[in-house]
């Protein structure tokens, strides 16, 4: 009998906002996948699920290198499949674990693509988690929708022109991958009088949180765990 995968969402970085049911199927898994950069040791998921693993499971890193070349790229996914898929056949549970939530912006949607074309017999389980959308929002005590408003999630490493248009068109705004591109996003934030009202948060539920309404270029480039939230200005007519 194979093992399962499961994707679990392991929230924005503290221990106490996994859900019940990450923490039942972390108490069931014999191997733990970890993704992490070739460059670097640390695994923000890893560690903030560490209180709930069991004492004999297993770690196995995944390597999933900091690039936009799609070859180097589906080789890491390759390799890191092949790598799930052998605990598996052998008969192991297994969780990978992601910061968020598994199908947000996740190295695990290009793990089970792959392993669905390889093994597509191979169990597996997804578990949400706790984004760190909700998370800043909570914290920031904002509000990011009712009645018709529109939410809408957008990767700050899209044009100026794309960001402009996206921001544009929405009530309430979240910029993801804040930390890149930064001239683009203030100028986008800029053209659509966003730019003073909107809230930047970083390493949100985690040891080095900070929260700050507005965003100043002169300041740097915030942090690798960073994004902005963007109400639509209220109209004075």
């Amino acid at each position: 009998m194979t093992g399962v995968l499961y994707g679990v969402g392991v929230g924005p970085g503290a221990s106490d906002l996994l859900t019940l049911r990450a923490v039942n199927a972390l108490g069931k898994v014999d191997v733990i996948l970890a993704a992490a950069s070739p460059k670097n040791d640390y695994s923000a998921a890893l560690e903030t699920a560490r209180p709930h693993l069991r004492s004999d499971a297993r770690m196995l890193r995944l390597e999933f290198p900091m690039t936009r070349d799609r070859a180097v790229l589906r080789d890491a996914w390759r390799v890191a499949a092949e790598k799930t898929q052998q605990v598996l056949e052998d008969g192991e549970n297994a969780a990978f674990l992601t910061i968020g939530d598994p199908l947000v912006y996740s190295t695990f949607g290009y793990l089970i693509q792959t392993l669905r074309e390889r093994a597509p017999h191979l169990p597996i389980e997804i578990i949400p988690g706790i984004t760190s959308i909700q998370a800043a929002a909570a914290r920031a005590g904002v509000i990011l929708c009712e009645n018709s408003e529109t939410l809408r999630v957008i990767p700050g490493i899209n044009s100026r022109d794309e960001l402009e248009k996206a921001l544009d068109g929405a009530d309430t705004a979240v910029i993801l991958k804040a930390y890149r591109n930064l001239p683009a996003i203030a100028d986008a934030l800029r053209a659509t009088g966003r730019l003073d009202s909107c809230i930047l948060a970083s390493h949100v539920e985690q040891p080095a949180e900070k929260l700050r309404r507005g965003l100043d270029p002169e300041q740097g480039t915030p942090p690798y765990m960073s994004l902005i939230i963007s109400r639509k200005p209220v109209s004075n007519d």
